[in-house]
């Protein structure tokens, strides 16, 4: 089963990276079309763009940044993409809280949108199950907790490290809630799947959270795919010892800093590179925002956020087969293996659906 959860993590890993890439691109044609509608009025047709041109981009920036070394060296870019993420986090609960302050809210109800004309008990049904998914992106950070767990050496470490996750975790649970639950009660039945992206008012401040989630991905980007780098790179290593293209790492000066040495590697100059454009290649052919990521919290929430820990803490604690807690914690297992099953298969209806449409259509 190490096995097992070891593949599903890099999996998961490269799906993040189609993912990222999906969602940073609709932040920038949020940001195109908010200046376009400045200038010729919101609602303008005239105004809609292609997704492509922007996916290029942003993966011509994640080819450059790919060939940063390792995880260790990403401290300036993890820290800039954490403050952009509270930065835009706190936008859209400002932004909620406006629109609720000024009453002018979408319509609500206690079990979200209803049923009638042009929406059926089926629709509700896998909306639903979808939306489980969307919650389930929620524990994304499971993925890379396992590789800073392994890093940690000492009983100081670790008791640091507990409280710094308890801390993070909090954190998350409350941003997540405070958009969640407002976003609703701010725009209702009809809020964007991401609200930061479809609200255009006031428009200078959705331009700076969009730029903001953009900013953020950009590093989060590197951050989820470090592991999966330095994985196939151990593994290659090993695999052709005596390659020079694989081993081989070249000295190179850095113009404008004395006695500053940069360190390439053809082969993580090619594997690297590839891999980002195969990740931006996908998203083009799926660029549906919601799907995705509902996909993704699916099948990476069940095995590494819940069957992983359990298994781990009834062989470390010894906990005895059939007790109440031995019951206690499998039971949980077994019921968030149905959510994982329900979720995989609304986004995976979801995403059927939109490829029956014209994927390459701009649906911003």
């Amino acid at each position: 089963m190490q096995m097992t959860c070891g593949i599903i993590q890099y999996v998961n890993l490269f799906g993040y990276s189609v993912g990222y890439t999906v969602t940073a691109v609709v932040s920038m044609v949020a940001v195109f079309k908010a200046s376009c509608f400045h200038k010729r009025g919101l609602g303008d047709t005239s105004c809609k763009i292609s997704n492509f041109p922007f996916m290029v981009g942003f993966g011509i920036c994640e080819v450059i940044l790919s060939q940063i070394p390792n995880i260790s060296e990403l401290t300036v870019l993890s820290t800039i993409a954490t403050l952009m993420s509270f930065t835009y986090s706190s936008i859209g609960v400002l932004l909620s809280v406006n629109k609720i302050a000024k009453g002018n809210t979408g319509k609500t109800s206690l079990t979200g949108v209803e049923i009638g004309p042009g929406f059926s008990v089926a629709d509700k049904v896998w909306s639903t199950f979808s939306a489980i998914g969307d919650v389930q992106v929620a524990f994304s950070f499971s993925l890379i907790l396992i590789e800073i767990q392994d890093t940690m050496k000492g009983p100081g470490e670790n008791k640091k490290m507990k409280m710094e996750n308890l801390i993070s975790i909090m954190t998350t649970t409350v941003f997540y809630a405070l958009c969640g639950c407002l976003g609703y009660a701010a725009y209702g039945n009809d809020a964007p799947g991401n609200m930061l992206s479809g609200i255009y008012d006031p428009m200078w401040l959705v331009v700076l959270a969009n730029v903001c989630i953009v900013v953020h991905l950009v590093g989060a980007y590197q951050v989820y795919n470090q592991p999966l780098y330095a994985a196939v790179e151990s593994w290659s290593s090993k695999k052709w010892e005596n390659s020079k293209f694989v081993n081989h790492r070249y000295s190179v000066s850095i113009p404008g800093f004395k006695n500053k040495k940069c360190h390439i590697n053809m082969f993580r100059i090619v594997w690297r590179s590839c891999y980002v454009i195969v990740a931006t290649l996908l998203a083009m052919a799926l660029p549906f925002f919601n799907d995705i990521l509902s996909f993704l919290g699916a099948t990476g929430y069940w095995p590494l956020t819940i069957y992983f820990p359990i298994a781990m803490n009834i062989s470390r604690k010894e906990i005895k087969k059939y007790s109440s807690k031995w019951i206690a914690l499998q039971s949980l297992n077994a019921f968030c293996l149905i959510c994982s099953i329900v979720a995989a298969c609304g986004a995976v209806r979801g995403i059927s659906k939109s490829l029956a449409n014209n994927p390459f259509k701009d649906k911003n």
